[in-house]
Order: structure tokens, then sequence, then C-alpha cells
């Protein structure tokens, strides 16, 4: 489905860039899309917040690094005066990467990646990926103001009736919204979280070792990007570098470890959600957990079904607490979601799925000393 089509008018884009070049490439390529209109353009970060206020743009693409207030600067003013979805361009430099991690987790809607001298601009897959995204963001934008409640499909029974086994594995599959939304959930996992955790989240290479170290630094949990051979460990979370594929394998030894690869041609997303959680499904079978967070498109839906059939649990984020209701949502509507939960209750759902009992045994510890504490003071 044509998410401009949900719109009655094109969506009104605000495009800044202190680069006359690249400005001038990105209002090609965004004139060429019917669903698009570019509004206005703004060349340092004061003419950005001017231009917002005067022209009221449905979208800002805006490059994290300008004149005058930086692209931060700027996200922040937008998000406190008149918050709208604004998608950050930068570059694939280090510095780059952890700025845009900060604007994502300020409130920016996605980014994108660009080359410095604009040659990546004029490739086929930036300018459908751009169209695509500001789309999305014009559509959520839009349709969240006055949308109507949505009756869920019925949630899917567990695969041949049989109790649910307990996870060995959390597979987790996300994309626009991906990195707040993994900053609400990892943090709040403990650092003995008896199984491991492989997430794919749709980015530009050279972003998710940086989103690594920061979801590490915050986290009890280890968090680490993923690297070939990688034997899996219970208590880490593994995150799957962009630009590559990645799959299990299980070893003569019966460990399981991570295959990274540049093959798989033809698929789209690279990790892809569900190569990734169908190698799940192929080594875990009804011991695998399958999450599906915030993200467009479908990526996920294969895997998820996979895990499904195999008799592992499947998760899902609810509509209303998702960046863009896509990935659930196509797992939703085919039906093999068992639980749809908010992004606030996901680490609960989490240590639910996994009979976690670090917490519960610490809680009857503390418990037990503060009785012996009382029966000391009474004698």
């Amino acid at each position: 489905m044509n998410l401009s089509s949900l719109n009655a008018s094109p969506i009104r884009v605000l495009i800044a860039d202190d680069s006359f070049f690249i400005r001038e490439i990105l209002r090609e390529i965004l004139q060429s899309a019917p669903s698009l209109q570019v509004c206005g353009m703004a060349q340092n970060g004061v003419e950005v917040i001017e231009k917002v206020r005067e022209l009221q743009p449905d979208v800002v693409t805006l490059d994290i690094e300008m004149p005058l207030l930086s692209g931060i600067e700027v996200l922040k003013k937008i998000m406190e005066d008149s918050p709208r979805p604004v998608i950050i361009l930068s570059s694939h430099a280090r510095h780059g990467a952890d700025i845009t991690l900060e604007a994502l987790s300020l409130g920016a809607f996605d980014c994108l990646s660009k080359f410095e001298a604009g040659c990546l601009l004029h490739t086929g897959p930036f300018r459908d990926e751009l169209i695509s995204k500001i789309e999305a963001a014009g559509h959520a934008a839009t349709y969240r103001a006055n949308r109507p409640r949505q009756r869920h499909p019925p949630l899917a029974p567990q695969a041949d009736n049989q109790p649910a086994a307990v996870p060995e594995i959390l597979a987790i599959g996300t994309s626009t919204g991906g990195p707040r939304a993994l900053q609400e959930i990892i943090p709040e996992l403990p650092p003995d979280l008896p199984v491991p955790i492989i997430i794919v989240q749709h980015m530009p290479v050279g972003f998710t070792g940086p989103l690594a170290k920061r979801l590490d630094l915050i986290s009890e949990i280890e968090v680490r990007e993923a690297e070939h051979s990688d034997t899996l460990d219970p208590c880490t979370v593994y995150i799957a570098p962009a630009g590559r594929q990645i799959t299990l394998q299980q070893s003569m030894h019966s460990s399981t470890t991570i295959a990274l690869s540049d093959g798989f041609q033809g698929i789209l997303h690279k990790p892809s959600v569900d190569l990734m959680m169908l190698s799940v499904a192929a080594v875990y079978g009804r011991r695998s957990c399958g999450i599906i967070l915030t993200g467009m498109g479908c990526d996920g839906l294969q895997g998820m079904t996979a895990i499904h059939r195999a008799g592992g649990i499947t998760i899902g984020q609810d509509e209303a607490s998702c960046t863009v209701y896509g990935m659930p949502r196509a797992c939703a509507e085919r039906g093999v979601l068992q639980r749809v939960v908010s992004l606030a209750e996901m680490p609960k759902e989490i240590l639910r799925a996994v009979n976690y009992e670090g917490g519960k045994r610490l809680a009857r510890e503390m418990q037990s000393h503060r009785a012996a504490e009382l029966r000391g003071t009474v004698r």
C-alpha cells in the first residue's frame, strides 16, 4: 500500500543542509515523488528554526552538522516548540553516527546516511529509501492525530496447543523507531538474564557499533556488536552489524555460534530480520522467542511465522507505542503474535517469557534478611 494515498495532499518537506549542492540534489529527488512537496530549504540552524515556524512543514530533513546552530540544537528546539517528524541525514563517520544516535534518542523520526561528497545521493537505493522514510514520517504524523481505535486481530494460539517451552534465546527485530525502543527495553533487563539476545536493527553501515556501545553504557546487561564465530552466551545482547547478514549455526559441540555473511542475494534488508529469525527457529525450535518492534514494512513476518510454527513464543509491540506500526502490524494481521504489549511493558514481558527468577530470589533474600533483623531486634 502506498502510504501517500492515505493523505489528501502532498507531504510538505523542509530541506535543511549547509551544502547548496546537496540541497539541490535532495530537492530534485523529492520533487520527483508526487506524494511529496518541497515547501522550503534552509542552510543553517537558525534558518531551519525560523522556517519551521513560518512554513509549518509536515517533515524536516536535517543535516546533523549545521552552521550557527548544530543539528542537535535545532532538533531540541523543534521538539520543544513544535514537534514534528525530523529525518536526520548524516555521514558514515563515527562522529556522525554518535551524534545521530543522540538525535534519535531526542525524538528524531529516523536517520539516513550520505557521503559528504554527495555521490551516494544520486543512487536509486538512496532515493527510494529517502522517499519511503518521508512518506512514513508524514503518514505517522497525520494518521496518529485522528486515527480510529483499531480492532486488533485475535492473538495466535500456541502452536500444536502445547504449553510454551522456556526460551533459550530472544530474537528481536526492529527498524524505524528501534533505537529509542531499544533504549527503553535493554537497560531494564538484569545482568543475569539467563538467555542471549540477538537483535537486528535496520541502520546505515557504521551505526550499529556505536548503538551497541551506547546501549552497553546505559545497561547492566552486556551489549556488543556481533562478530563472526561469536559463541552465544547468556547475559549478552548481540546487535547484528549493518551491511551484513546474520544467521546462527549449531556446532559439533552443541554450542551455537553467529555467522556473518555478505551472501544471500536478493534480500532487501541487510541485515534481515527474516533471515535471522528463520535461523533462530531452525536451531532452537520451540525454545525460541521472537519479538517484533516498531518499524516500516514487513521484514520479520516470515521469521516470526517460522518461530510460531516451531512452537516458540511470539511477542509484538502494540500500535499505540510504535513510531511506525508496520512490522508488528504485518505479524498481527497474519495472526502469528501470541502476545501484544506496549513498549513500557516489554521488559516485564521478556522476563516473564524466560521465567526470570533473579529478581524474585533477590526480593526473597531481602525479605528474609529483614525478617532476621527484626527477630534480632525483638530479642
